[in-house]
């Protein structure tokens, strides 16, 4: 996904020659036309899509100049952070994801996402570390959109992210190179959560 393979263009554009495939040919070429015609192109991300690991294939798209902006839920930006924290997630099987488990696994602590599994501590520090950001002095008292709260989150991620080694997460790559990032439905994360979480502490902070 860094630097792309013409044998990847090649193999669809010779032998994606019918039915489905035709139809991922097709639209292979209508996203080229688009790119070469320089249309504003919008991403939307919906389902646990991070936590799969897959802004490892957003992230070279953005760097690449595909996408111009990200409407995403807040989800999907959260769980985002963990792998700029330092963080792991880890492969379940079909047996884990019946949800036949889920006591054993409430117990010894580990949270599931369908067959994603990780420690309940990874939502934890991550909590903390977003919480500590939203503390910082160019959050408080000040009213914002989605786009300037996750431009100014992206800064924290992208030196977090560099000082863990970490490929930095769809935040922090869109603020390095100035995407924007809306979340329709804020409140509905655990980013909205821990802005709740301020206020109803009593401190006069958050966006």
């Amino acid at each position: 996904m860094d630097t792309g393979s013409e044998e990847v263009a090649r193999l669809i554009e010779t032998y994606f020659n019918a039915y489905n495939a035709a139809r991922l040919r097709e639209a292979c070429q209508l996203f080229a036309k688009t790119l070469d015609d320089g249309a504003l192109v919008g991403v939307s991300l919906s389902g646990a899509l991070t936590p799969a690991g897959l802004s490892s294939i957003i992230v070279p798209m953005m760097h690449a100049g595909f996408i111009d902006y990200v409407s995403s839920t807040g989800a999907n930006l959260y769980h985002d952070l963990h792998f700029d924290l330092g963080h792991s997630i880890y492969r379940g099987t079909a047996d884990v994801a019946t949800g036949a488990a889920d006591v054993m696994l409430r117990k010894e602590g580990i949270i599931r996402i369908y067959d994603l599994l990780f420690p309940a501590e990874v939502l934890y520090k991550t909590d903390e570390w977003v919480y500590r950001v939203l503390m910082s002095d160019e959050f408080r008292a000040k009213t914002m959109g989605t786009s300037e709260l996750h431009y100014r989150i992206g800064r924290y991620a992208l030196e977090t992210a560099r000082q863990t080694g970490a490929r930095p997460s769809i935040l922090a790559t869109a603020h390095e190179l100035g995407v924007p990032v809306y979340c329709p439905s804020p409140g509905d994360s655990t980013l909205g959560m821990n802005v709740a979480a301020l206020y109803a502490s009593g401190r006069q902070s958050g966006p």
